[in-house]
């Protein structure tokens, strides 16, 4: 290693495991001197609509939330991550400014690559291209899949399927801090604040889940299954 080169672990990281396998070992230097980390508290936004697009992000750890404003100044949030995924990135070839804003759930760090490097690896290794593009493909589909199980589903279906996602795929345990307001839980599929808090009321005296404060237990994992899948 020379003594301009950045010390960094991108060699043994899940980031490489998930995009960079076709990276040999001087690339992965290459790109470790191009990066950055930084690290982003809780309410602070990662990257803004509207704002030109410099940098490929990728989330390292934490967890955010994907949304757009509407025309009246609404917040629609259009989902929320886990690390080792690209969110940031869903319009980096097609825009030169960002569609959407990623902003900390909770406190999270974000490696931050130049997005002219980026684009000269798509240009000189066809097999990271595939890679990465796959990648965001893949979370895209679940992002619009994940948008029309919830238009399919009533008010109740709508709430048990966010309180499976929070325990099946964002921290897979039955007992988790919700990291949303139920205003955001409400923008996240499209119903009232009253209506989402009047639903965790109803599951919450029928023995399904239990509360405290944001602190949320899950008693009864198969029926509120149910009411997802007949929702």
């Amino acid at each position: 290693m020379n003594k301009t080169d950045k010390y960094c672990v991108c060699a043994n990281c899940d980031f490489r495991e998930v995009v960079f396998a076709h990276l040999d070992d001087v690339a992965i230097q290459e790109l470790c001197n191009h990066k950055d980390e930084m690290s982003f508290r809780k309410g602070e936004i990662i990257n803004r609509e509207g704002e030109k697009i410099t940098n490929f992000k990728y989330l390292k750890s934490g967890l955010v939330k994907l949304y757009r404003r509407t025309s009246s100044g609404e917040e629609q949030v259009i989902t929320i991550t886990r690390p080792f995924e690209f969110v940031s990135n869903m319009s980096i070839f097609s825009e030169d400014r960002y569609k959407y804003s990623v902003s900390a759930l909770e406190d999270s760090v974000v490696c931050i690559v130049k997005l002219d490097f980026i684009k000269g690896l798509f240009l000189k290794n066809g097999g990271f291209a595939m890679g990465l593009l796959t990648k965001i493909s893949k979370i895209n589909d679940k992002i619009i899949n994940q948008t029309l199980d919830i238009r399919q589903k009533n008010l109740i279906g709508r709430v048990a399927f966010v309180l499976l996602y929070f325990t099946k795929e964002i921290y897979n345990s039955l007992i988790f801090d919700i990291p949303v307001s139920r205003k955001e839980i409400a923008d996240y599929i499209g119903m009232s604040t009253a209506n989402v808090i009047r639903t965790l009321s109803d599951f919450k005296r029928e023995g399904i889940i239990k509360v405290f404060g944001k602190t949320i237990e899950i008693v009864d994992l198969n029926k509120l299954e149910i009411i997802s899948k007949r929702g």
